[in-house]
């Protein structure tokens, strides 16, 4: 299994390179109605640990070798999006646990190191904002062409306004070369499609017929709308509230159900209307009938495992409605997506304890045999067997866990101490001497080295330390709120894990 891959209970559902040849070829089929086609793409563009947990089999990078074996046959180049409300908002992108600021920079490298140019970057929705003042004179320093666009008045309903020398007329015209250019961002909301169409309209005052297209993989349009796979969208994006529904105008045009998601749906009539004003009467985007003819979707032909991933996907709902309620509960985060995802999982039929780790962790967290606060973890190994684990004065309850589980795995007794003290003395004197910190038990990153040291003198440490990479796609349940190390540690190892999110008050835990 590939290290930007998942499995779930050891196995994969879905064939990555079968999808990537569709999709590009499918890309290239519609790139070829055009002079140049500007393609929005959707999600994540890198990184998609929500695609990556969902269809096992699924690459972290899947869109950009999508692009890259687009690239082979048809050249391609970027535009990326930037939404100055998230910058001056300071959004955190939760599967890297950055800034939004952070992660747009760490992809704009990722897609200059994947050998692609961005020729301009886009600051949307602008008006006036410092933080997006201060991350476009970062840009400009980095190299980079980096324009502020602000909103068109009465977009997006005032199409006479839109289609004129002061909406999508309005410079800046970004220059490219290339005859597929790639439309993205850090996140949702980033004014990609209106800079794909502004783009476009100017195309056309230049004589250029010029071509928009969408590429989401959620939901997927041609599975059932009540699929596992498209709830897990929705739960997904609880968030910003999106939701699924059977595509109307597709039904209406073809007699035929398709599953898009409520923005498009909603949006369509008018940016049919759009289509209409930004580009002549020939235009194939002239023929897009309903927001699915306007996307290009092959996720499908990479499902070889329908059922896997059906699994899999009702595992991200409940993880998600882990992760919101967190969020909430660390005041960092509203209560609607929790609730919004619960009232999804009663529809679907979803419970938590479908999440076998839920259960057992809080079953470790009551006889945790500890003085201080009852805490408990379990993790559930790629062959659905359940490891716990507990607090302790000498390690945090994941640590614990994950210890145990090595173990399980190497075929060492779980009661065998296979650390070295004399390494585990040295992370407390640390912790003291420079974080002033008097508690004793260790967190993941400090119990990942102890092991390392550890395995240095061989013998079962050794054989410990070098199974790690067993523990990727292994699923873990705690029943505290984790620290940002452990997260991040986790995160390392290929662990999805979720939290009661109880939070420690002096020798307390609240949840």
């Amino acid at each position: 299994m590939p290290e930007n891959s998942f499995s779930y209970l050891g196995r994969r559902g879905f064939d990555a390179d079968r999808y990537f040849d569709a999709q590009s070829d499918a890309i290239i089929a519609r790139a070829s109605k055009f002079e140049k086609l500007y393609l929005e793409f959707g999600g994540k563009l890198l990184y998609d640990y929500h695609a990556a947990r969902v269809l096992p089999g699924y690459r972290l990078d899947g869109k950009m070798e999508v692009i890259r074996r687009l690239d082979r046959k048809r050249p391609v180049e970027f535009l990326f999006c930037v939404s100055a409300r998230d910058l001056e908002s300071g959004k955190r992108m939760g599967a890297l646990g950055i800034s939004y600021r952070d992660f747009s920079l760490k992809m704009l490298d990722s897609i200059k190191a994947y050998g692609f140019s961005v020729p301009a970057v886009a600051i949307n929705l602008f008006s006036g904002e410092p933080a997006a003042k201060e991350f476009g004179a970062y840009l400009k320093k980095q190299g980079y062409a980096a324009h502020f666009r602000g909103l068109i008045k009465g977009y997006p309903t005032n199409i006479s306004a839109i289609a004129s020398s002061s909406g999508f007329g309005k410079k800046p015209f970004f220059e490219t070369e290339k005859p597929i250019v790639i439309v993205t961002g850090a996140g949702p909301n980033s004014g990609k499609m209106a800079t794909c169409l502004s783009m476009v309209y100017q195309d056309h005052l230049r004589n250029r017929e010029s071509g928009y297209a969408k590429l989401e993989s959620f939901p997927i349009w041609n599975l059932p709308l009540d699929s596992a796979i498209n709830a897990a969208y929705e739960a997904a994006t609880a968030d910003i509230g999106d939701f699924n529904l059977i595509d109307p105008w597709h039904l209406k045009a073809y007699g035929k159900k398709s599953v898009n998601y409520n923005r498009d749906v909603e949006g369509f009539s008018l940016i049919h209307r759009m289509f209409r004003k930004i580009a002549s009467p020939s235009n194939f985007m002239n023929t897009y009938k309903s927001p699915t003819d306007m996307g290009i979707n092959f996720m499908k032909e990479g499902i070889t495992d329908l059922a896997l991933c059906e699994q899999a996907a009702r595992q991200e709902v409940i993880r998600r409605y882990f992760s919101y309620r967190a969020d909430f509960l660390a005041g960092i985060g509203e209560e609607a997506p929790a609730l919004r995802v619960e009232r999804l999982m009663r529809k679907c039929k979803i419970p938590v304890s479908e999440r076998k780790a839920v259960l057992a962790a809080r079953e470790a967290a009551m006889h945790d045999g500890h003085s201080g606060p009852h805490v408990g973890s379990a993790l559930m190994l790629s062959d659905g067997s359940i490891v716990k684990g507990q607090n302790s004065p000498r390690m945090h309850a994941e640590s614990a866990a994950i210890m145990n589980a090595l173990k399980r795995i190497a075929g060492i007794s779980e009661g065998r101490d296979i650390l070295s003290q004399d390494a585990i003395a040295q992370i407390r004197k640390l912790r003291k001497k420079v974080y002033e910190d008097e508690s004793e038990n260790l967190s993941v990153p400090e119990i990942l080295i102890v092991l390392a040291v550890s395995a240095k003198s061989g013998g079962e440490a050794e054989k410990a330390f070098s199974l790690l990479g067993k523990l990727r796609s292994c699923e873990l349940h705690t029943t505290h709120a984790l620290r940002r190390e452990d997260t991040g540690a986790l995160r390392a190892l290929g662990i999805n894990f979720t939290s009661d999110a109880k939070t420690e008050v002096g020798k307390l835990y609240v949840g």
